[in-house]
């Protein structure tokens, strides 16, 4: 793996460039899924989880579901480690959650390595690589893969930061949010499905889309928890 490619990936201008990059980078490693999440705990509150890389749509909505997550073997594992991690069905099977495994697998996460990198303020950031085969038995060619995906963590946590931190826009550059967008919102950031958010508030499942739809538009955000995320950075909650 060049130097270059991971100052590349350090520097990266904006999202769309460094997800190319990820991809790039995890496809030299022979890993054709690649996935970075930055996750923001909140005292009282769920996680924030925002995700990005090749990621299927349907698959980032699970793996963001905090009730999955606390079940996931590996994410618990993360938690505590700071070096790379392997996982494939064994890990699940003897954690009691092969059907977490079954459902990531339609998806062809079968088998991977994962690393977290744990930031200030309660911030982490795992980056992961997937795959349908089994990983080389070689320990030279091991060593060398931790290796490569813990430099790949480092560069990549430093643009990510950089570039899901939503500053404080400036002065009249701000769209404003009505009420019941911040009622959404807000409720989001509990942990509150959409279904959720319907009885609580007493209105239909479809309003709190259209509602979620114009604060991701307004706070120019890629998931309802990025949304959060956003808001929360500028002083919105």
């Amino acid at each position: 793996m060049r130097q270059q490619d991971l100052i590349e990936i350090g520097q990266s201008a904006d999202l769309s460039s460094f997800e190319r990059g990820l991809v790039r980078l995890a496809g030299e490693l022979d890993f054709p899924l690649v996935c970075g999440t930055l996750v923001v705990e909140q005292p009282g509150h769920d996680p924030l989880f925002v995700a990005f890389g090749n990621v299927p749509r349907s698959f980032a909505d699970s793996f963001a579901d905090p009730a999955d997550s606390k079940r996931d073997p590996l994410l618990q594992k993360l938690k505590r480690l700071s070096v790379p991690v392997i996982y494939d069905q064994t890990t699940y099977v003897k954690s009691g959650a092969a059907d977490l495994w079954e459902q990531q697998a339609r998806f062809g996460y079968h088998t991977g390595v994962a690393v977290a990198l744990h930031l200030p303020n309660h911030v982490h950031f795992v980056l992961g690589v997937d795959r349908r085969d089994a990983l080389p038995r070689d320990d030279t060619q091991m060593t060398r893969l931790m290796g490569d995906l813990q430099l790949v963590a480092v560069h990549a946590q430093d643009a990510a930061v950089r570039l899901l931190k939503q500053d404080r826009p400036a002065a009249g550059d701000e769209q404003t949010l009505t009420p019941r967008e911040l009622e959404v919102l807000k409720l989001t950031m509990e942990g509150l499905t959409a279904a959720q958010i319907s009885e609580r508030l007493m209105i239909s499942v479809p309003t709190v889309n259209f509602h979620t739809r114009n604060l991701r538009d307004k706070l120019g955000a890629h998931s309802k928890h990025q949304a959060v995320l956003t808001a929360l950075r500028r002083g919105l909650l």
